[in-house]
């Protein structure tokens, strides 16, 4: 049995805007918020753990429980890599009476905004400019150059979405931006 809709964030962002560095800022300022662990098909990085930075699932395993209706939303963000929010993860953190927070692909933000309406507060969260943003991918040593260049190339897709959240913030500096987060949900949480 699924547990009552509530309040929920949503943190998205084009890959390297820093959503997951403020996300995780938010949760140590706002107790009342749980975070939603995510699934996806992706291998893990380094320092990544299963069940805490996400469920890592085979995508076989991620199809299936497409199919068995597991999912809020999910999305195919890169070919062969899905990622998705898990109706037991949110029923989880609902049941405990938190705020759940997802941190979600750009695509993946909106439906979710789209399903939960004014019960979500969707904040996008923007890097000063395409260069900056290619700068910070390049910096996480994550990505090879063909990856890279997905990104950066999606990256310039996302924005376009900016306009179905409900608040812009620019990621020019880490603490303002957080802070300007911050304030956003407790004005957002603050109303009956």
């Amino acid at each position: 049995m699924k547990a009552s809709p509530a309040k929920s964030i949503i943190v998205s962002a084009p890959s390297g805007s820093g959503k997951t560095s403020i996300v995780k800022r938010v949760l140590q300022a706002l107790p009342e918020l749980m975070f939603s662990v995510s699934a996806t098909s992706r291998s893990p990085r380094a320092g990544e753990r299963d069940g805490v930075d996400y469920h890592f699932l085979s995508a076989s395993a991620f199809r299936q429980k497409i199919e068995q209706g597991d999912f809020l939303e999910w999305e195919e963000v890169y070919p062969g890599q899905f990622y998705g929010s898990l109706h037991g993860e949110v029923d989880r953190i609902w049941k405990m009476d938190r705020v759940a927070i997802f941190d979600l692909d750009v695509v993946g933000g909106a439906n979710l905004k789209s399903a939960f309406g004014a019960q979500a507060l969707a904040i996008f969260i923007q890097a000063p400019s395409l260069q900056e943003l290619e700068i910070r991918l390049r910096n996480r040593g994550t990505e090879s150059p063909e990856s890279l260049a997905t990104r950066i190339s999606k990256a310039r897709e996302e924005m376009e979405y900016a306009s179905a959240f409900d608040r812009i913030i620019v990621n020019d500096d880490l603490e303002r931006a957080s802070e300007e987060c911050i304030e956003a949900i407790r004005t957002f949480l603050s109303r009956k």
